[in-house]
């Protein structure tokens, strides 16, 4: 018997729409980064993306727990000496809710250019309302 390798031609893609309202962050976005890389589908090949396309909608209603909002600290650098820049998650939620899943994301995938491209497949979206819908994606529901 041989082993199935996916190869770019026989890979099929649908696009999917999840709602994040009342979702914690980490379990939500764990859930999606298995979409994106494929790990849902059959013909999971590691070295090759064979994820589906991911909209995420109402970010701004995301859940975490603990005390999270004041303890999770994201870091940026702008490569000049004393350019470290701290802000809070809850800092981040209220200017941009949309990094905070992108970044969540971003970490639970694969490192390199593989990974690179799996981000892009990945769309997410502050309120409810997305411009996708030529795509027509299904709802999927996240149990976890």
């Amino acid at each position: 018997m041989k082993s199935f390798m996916a190869s770019p031609s026989n890979i099929e893609r649908k696009w999917y729409v999840i709602d994040a309202t009342g979702h914690t962050l980490g379990r939500l976005s764990s859930e999606i980064a298995k979409i994106l890389r494929g790990k849902n589908k059959p013909t999971f090949t590691p070295h090759i993306d064979t994820g589906d396309y991911v909209i995420v909608v109402n970010a701004e209603k995301i859940n975490v727990t603990g005390k999270k909002l004041e303890q999770k600290i994201y870091y940026n650098h702008s490569n000049y000496v004393g350019g470290m820049r701290e802000t809070t998650l809850a800092e981040k939620l209220e200017k941009k809710p949309t990094d905070v899943i992108a970044l969540a994301v971003k970490g639970m995938l694969p490192k390199g250019p593989l990974g690179r491209t799996m981000l892009t497949k990945l769309h997410v979206y502050a309120g409810p309302e997305h411009k996708h819908e030529a795509q027509k994606p299904e709802a999927l529901e996240i149990k976890y």
